[in-house]
C-alpha cells in the first residue's frame, strides 16, 4: 500500500521531509494558498491542494501520515479551527506538529529540554503553546500517534547569511551573553523521516544542532568563507532593526537535542553552523 503525506502548508521544512519521502515511492499532499506555488509544487512531483478554499475530507482520508507546518495565530491552530470534523474522521499512522523553541522563552542564555517548563515571553510562542495543547487534546480523543517537534533556527538553501554579507547590508548585533540554537533544513528533514519510521506516540523532540552560538559569530564565519570584511559589529540598542527581528534578541537560550539523537538514532548531518555553512558555499 502506497504511503500518502498529508503536509498542511508545505513550506520551506516540510519540503525537505517530501524529498526524502518521494524518492522513497510516497506520494505527497501539500496545502498552499499560492496558484504559484501549486504549480512548483506540481514540477516537484507533489500534488498541490488550494487550502483554505478546498474541502480536506477526502485528502485527511488518504493521508496515512499528516504533517501540520501551518503558523498558529492568536486563537491557536488555523486547522482545528477551521477542519475540525474532517479531522475527527481521520485515521493516521503517525502525525507530526512541527513547533519552534520560542515555547521555552527566554533563559538568560543557559539550557533547555524537552522537559523545560514552558514560559514563552512572545507572542508568537504563546500561540505555539496554545496549538500544541490544541494538537496533544485532539491526538488524545481521536488516539493519534502525535509527535511535536520544537524547531531551532532554520537555513539552509537561499536561506544564510551570505547574501548580506556579499553586499554589504550584514551588521554583527551584539547583545552580551546572547545565544541562539539553529538547525539546517536537511536536518529537519532526515529527524521527521526518521520519526516516521521509529514512531513514538505522545514524543516531544527539540530540533538544532550541537553548537549554539552568538549571532555575530555566524556573520563573522560567513564573512571568513567567502573572504570578505567582517561586518560592523552594532550595539543592540543602537541596532535599526524590524520589531519582528529585534524580538528574536528578547531570549538567549541554548537547546539541548539529546532526546532526538538517542531515540531516534540521528547522527546530524550539520552538527555546526560551520559545517553548514561550508556545505552551502560550495553548493554554490
Amino acid at each position: 500500500m502506497t504511503k500518502v503525506l498529508l503536509a498542511m502548508g508545505l513550506g520551506y521544512s516540510a519540503a525537505a521531509l517530501s524529498r526524502r519521502l518521494l524518492a522513497q515511492g510516497w506520494r505527497v499532499v501539500g496545502t498552499t494558498r499560492s496558484p504559484e506555488k501549486a504549480a512548483r509544487l506540481q514540477a516537484q512531483g507533489i500534488e498541490p491542494l488550494m487550502w483554505p478554499g478546498t474541502p480536506l475530507d477526502g485528502a485527511l482520508a488518504e493521508a496515512t501520515h499528516i504533517l501540520l507546518s501551518i503558523a498558529p495565530d492568536a486563537a491557536g491552530d488555523p486547522v482545528i479551527a477551521a477542519e475540525a470534523d474532517a479531522l475527527r474522521a481521520a485515521r493516521p499512522e503517525w502525525v507530526g506538529y512541527l513547533s519552534t523553541t520560542g515555547v521555552y522563552g527566554d533563559h538568560d542564555g543557559g539550557w533547555v529540554d524537552e522537559t523545560t517548563p514552558l514560559t514563552p515571553g512572545t507572542a508568537r510562542g504563546r500561540q505555539r503553546v496554545l496549538a500544541e495543547a490544541q494538537w496533544q487534546a485532539l491526538a488524545a480523543e481521536r488516539g493519534w500517534p502525535l509527535h511535536i517537534f520544537r524547531l531551532a533556527g532554520i537555513y539552509g538553501p537561499g536561506r544564510g547569511p551570505f547574501r548580506k554579507v556579499k553586499d554589504g547590508t550584514a551588521q554583527r548585533i551584539v547583545k552580551p551573553g546572547q545565544f541562539f540554537s539553529r538547525i539546517h533544513v536537511e536536518d529537519i528533514g532526515q529527524v521527521l523521516d526518521a520519526s516516521i519510521r521509529r514512531p513514538d506516540p505522545g514524543a516531544i523532540y527539540n530540533i538544532c544542532d550541537d553548537d549554539p552560538s552568538p549571532p555575530q559569530d555566524v556573520l563573522a564565519h560567513a564573512a571568513e568563507l567567502l573572504g570578505l570584511p567582517i561586518p560592523p559589529e552594532v550595539d543592540i540598542d543602537k541596532a535599526d532593526m524590524t520589531p519582528m527581528a529585534r524580538s528574536f534578541y528578547a531570549e538567549s537560550k541554548r537547546v539541548r537535542n539529546d532526546r532526538m539523537k538517542r531515540d531516534l538514532g540521528i547522527e546530524l548531518l550539520y552538527p555546526t553552523y560551520r559545517d553548514g555553512l561550508a556545505a552551502l558555499l560550495a553548493e554554490g
